[in-house]
C-alpha cells in the first residue's frame, strides 16, 4: 500500500537558485579570501539541499561549477534565465510543475543551520503561501507557494513584506513560519561572527 507521506512529498518540490560559488558572497570579501568564499558557498548550498530531502530538488544556475556540483549530487538542474532571483525562482517553479509538483518551495542556498524543508510543503495545492523571513525580518529565506497560482516573486531588500502583500493581492492565505534554522542566512560580516568563521589573513 502506498505511503501517504511519500505521496505528498513527491508532489512538492524545492527550488534552490544559486548564481555561482566562485563569485558568491562578495560582501564578505574583506573577511574571507576568495578561495574560502567559494568553498563556504558550496558548504552552505550542500546543507540546504540535504535539508530538502526527501523532496525533489531543482537547482537553478548558469554557473558551470554549480551545475557540476548539482549533477554530482543527482539533482535536477535548470538554466538560470538571467533575470535575477525572481526569474530563477520562476524557472525553477516551471520545472517543478513539469515534474508534476503542485507546490514549489523556493529556498535560498545560504542557510547554514537548515534542518528540514519538507514540512513547508504540506499544504500542497491549498491556496496558502508560507513565508520564512530572514533573521532581520526583511528578506524571504523560504517561500512556499501553490504551483497553479500566478504568484509574482519579488526578491531583494524588503521582500518578506512584498511577498506577504502579493499573497493578499491574490486572495491567498498566508502563514509566516519563524524557525531559527531557516531564518538565519549569511549576507554580511556580522553574520560570519555568529558562525565563528575565521577572518581572512
Amino acid at each position: 500500500m502506498p505511503d501517504a507521506r511519500s505521496n505528498w512529498r513527491a508532489r512538492a518540490g524545492v527550488v534552490v537558485p544559486i548564481r555561482s560559488f566562485v563569485t558568491a558572497k562578495a560582501r564578505l570579501a574583506e573577511h574571507l579570501p576568495e578561495s574560502r568564499r567559494a568553498d563556504f558557498a558550496r558548504e552552505l548550498a550542500t546543507r540546504v539541499v540535504e535539508a530538502a530531502a526527501p523532496l525533489p530538488v531543482i537547482v537553478v544556475t548558469a554557473a558551470p561549477e554549480v551545475r557540476e556540483w548539482a549533477k554530482g549530487r543527482g539533482l535536477d538542474v535548470v538554466d538560470d534565465p538571467g533575470h535575477g532571483l525572481d526569474g530563477a525562482a520562476d524557472a525553477g517553479r516551471a520545472r517543478a510543475v513539469g515534474l508534476g509538483c503542485v507546490r514549489t518551495i523556493v529556498a535560498h542556498g545560504d542557510l547554514p543551520y537548515a534542518e528540514e524543508l519538507a514540512p513547508l510543503g504540506r499544504d500542497l495545492a491549498r491556496p496558502i503561501v508560507v513565508l520564512v523571513p530572514c533573521h532581520r525580518d526583511d528578506g524571504t529565506n523560504v517561500c512556499s507557494v501553490p504551483a497553479d497560482v500566478p504568484f509574482q516573486f519579488a526578491y531583494g531588500p524588503g521582500s518578506f513584506r512584498r511577498h506577504a502583500v502579493e499573497a493578499r493581492r491574490l486572495g491567498l492565505g498566508l502563514r509566516v513560519v519563524r524557525r531559527a534554522d531557516l531564518a538565519f542566512d549569511v549576507d554580511i560580516p556580522a553574520d560570519l561572527d555568529r558562525l565563528n568563521m575565521p577572518a581572512a589573513t
